[in-house]
């Protein structure tokens, strides 16, 4: 009885926690505008300096969320202490893409598509721990660079369908320079949910999930312990802070020798996540590393 139920709840972890999971048929995309500019993300930039310099994260980051009762957003602004020539660089191209996702508990497998290479991603995702392709879900998606010049870049990666009926997830990352030689990034990404995926949410939230949270501070509580979001909300924020921090530990490993740079990123990921243990402590770092180096191995060599 025990496996079974942890059977059951891990397809709700997969529908709930991993950032691919998109809308059920009918529901309109959750809104990312496509015509952001350079001029638009440099005035969140003045507009968020204040808040970047004095934070919860001790990093230069604001993370925002919503969420409605069809729709959840992320977003995260961020000083990048690399110059806009090396992270739109970076950042560009399906491949440097993978290398970026599959440091994520939940990414199983990520490899361009051998029929139309450099646009497309084919991606698995599944639980936290070890698990074989054939039942990790599979989804597509779409790489395209919307806009790039030397003061401004946008790429989206958009999959038209997802497990259980779902469609129409995007991640949306942008980019400008700034005076001192950084960067600053918005890095984006929304889904919409219908009936099916709300009943497997609340399921997964009065069982396993039911003591995670996430980083906004609801309020204070009578002790001044912060009381965090919890709940949809919650798991929306977990990912997408690990999306960022997986980005930002593959633009740090950059700088090392090739044979090097994998590992770097795993540790960096690993170290970067347990600073926030409330929100996104999952396993041990020797099960991380373990799961990881064979999930790579396996994405290099096809599946």
């Amino acid at each position: 009885m025990r496996g079974r139920l942890k059977t059951g709840l891990w397809w709700v972890i997969h529908l709930v926690l991993t950032c691919f999971i998109s809308t059920n048929s009918g529901i309109v995309h959750a809104d990312i505008s496509d015509t952001n500019s350079t001029a638009s993300l440099r005035a969140k930039y003045l507009a968020l300096r204040d808040t970047l310099s004095h934070n919860q994260f001790q990093l230069p980051l604001n993370l925002d969320s919503s969420q409605t009762s069809t729709d959840l957003k992320g977003d995260i602004y961020a000083l990048m202490d690399y110059s806009f020539e090396t992270v739109s660089t970076a950042l560009q191209g399906a491949t440097h893409w993978c290398d970026i996702l599959i440091l994520h508990l939940n990414v199983k497998y990520c490899r361009e598509s051998g029929d139309k290479p450099g646009s497309n991603l084919t991606v698995h995702i599944g639980r936290k721990n070890e698990q074989a392709l054939n039942i990790a879900p599979r989804m597509e998606f779409k790489y395209r660079v919307d806009s790039i010049s030397p003061d401004y870049f946008q790429i989206f990666l958009d999959a038209d369908t997802g497990p259980f009926g779902t469609k129409n997830y995007r991640i949306m990352l942008e980019a400008i320079p700034l005076k001192d030689g950084g960067t600053f990034i918005h890095l984006s990404y929304s889904y919409a949910y219908g009936f099916t995926a709300k009943l497997a949410m609340q399921a997964y939230l009065k069982t396993l999930g039911s003591d995670k949270v996430g980083f906004t501070v609801i309020k204070k509580l009578p002790d001044g312990k912060p009381l965090y979001v919890s709940g949809i909300r919650g798991a929306l924020e977990r990912n997408t802070m690990r999306y960022f921090l997986a980005m930002n530990a593959y633009l740090g490993a950059l700088s090392t020798p090739p044979q090097q740079q994998l590992e770097k990123r795993l540790r960096d990921w690993f170290a970067s996540t347990e600073r926030y243990p409330l929100q996104l402590h999952e396993l041990e770092q020797n099960e991380y590393l373990d799961m990881k180096r064979k999930e790579y191995k396996r994405q290099q060599v096809g599946g």
